[in-house]
């Protein structure tokens, strides 16, 4: 077990950045169809669906699988990985250079490692946090959350209109009202990633799929950043049998504690105009 987090960390790495590599070749030049629940998906989505789900079942054959392209019920294993194949397929349609590869490892059902690689712009953040999980194999796992290897953290910076704050296509009534610019990356896991790394202080998503969360949690959590469920409760863990195909999970993430009481206000009020 003394090598198991070093083995996962290296598969994960080598996974996305093979997978990265080809789909950089599709990129821009992609058709795309759409799907039953209106979102988009490419032979490209596919093929690295198929290509990273092969990856896992011959690397930790024990391991289960749950990805947006594939099965969307929660299996019944003590280790299970969760795949976005390809995240923010519409950028990666239009050419935009925001897209990436995203893989959460759930130890019974909550992430413990987290791995997103946006190859356009040669970023991979990766993180571990196992908080109040026990036994021998997580008194080997490393701590923290990394972007090209170096430490990140949420911002420390005082808010100002100069920092950044994000929305999603399905948010941006709260924009107007916020007191920092507002930005729209189009990919939900960098969306989160960006708090995390302390680019901007925070950033909302309104119907974010679990394959658009498991890995990115993990690291915003082992950065220091707030992960905040908007509805539901806690998330995790997953339960087993339960089909995730469906199932939102609307989320506030900010860089630090006391930017809760800043940003969470515009974000209540945001979503009571709209529900009212």
């Amino acid at each position: 077990m003394t090598n198991f987090w070093d083995s996962i960390l290296s598969f994960a790495q080598v996974t996305v950045d093979r997978v990265g590599q080809q789909l950089l070749k599709d990129f821009g030049s992609a058709q795309a169809d759409e799907k039953d629940d209106g979102s988009l998906v490419t032979k490209s989505d596919n093929w690295a669906d198929a290509e990273i789900r092969s990856a896992i079942a011959s690397a930790f054959p024990t391991h289960g699988i749950l990805s947006e392209e594939g099965e969307h019920v929660f299996p019944d294993t003590e280790w299970c990985w969760i795949v976005d194949p390809l995240d923010a397929t519409t950028n990666f349609a239009r050419g935009i250079p925001i897209w990436g590869i995203s893989l959460g490892l759930l130890y019974h059902g909550t992430p413990v490692f987290g791995c997103v690689h946006l190859p356009p712009i040669n970023q991979s953040f990766h993180g571990f946090f196992a908080e109040d999980l026990a036994g021998d194999v997580f008194e080997n796992m490393p701590q923290g959350a990394f972007l090209n290897g170096q430490p990140i953290r949420g911002s420390a910076d005082k808010l100002s209109g100069n920092h950044f704050f994000n929305l999603c296509s399905r948010s941006v009534g709260i924009g107007p009202h916020l007191p920092s610019k507002v930005r729209m990356l189009g990919m939900a896991s960098y969306n989160f990633l960006t708090a995390a790394s302390g680019a901007v202080l925070g950033g909302v998503e309104a119907t974010p799929k679990i394959w658009d969360i498991a890995g990115s949690w993990v690291i915003v959590k082992a950065a220091g950043a707030v992960w905040l469920p908007l509805e539901l409760g806690a998330i995790f863990p997953l339960e087993v049998g339960k089909d995730y195909g469906r199932v939102s999970y609307p989320t506030l993430v900010v860089g630090r504690q006391e930017l809760v009481s800043v940003f969470l206000p515009f974000v209540e009020a945001w979503k009571k105009k709209k529900l009212g």
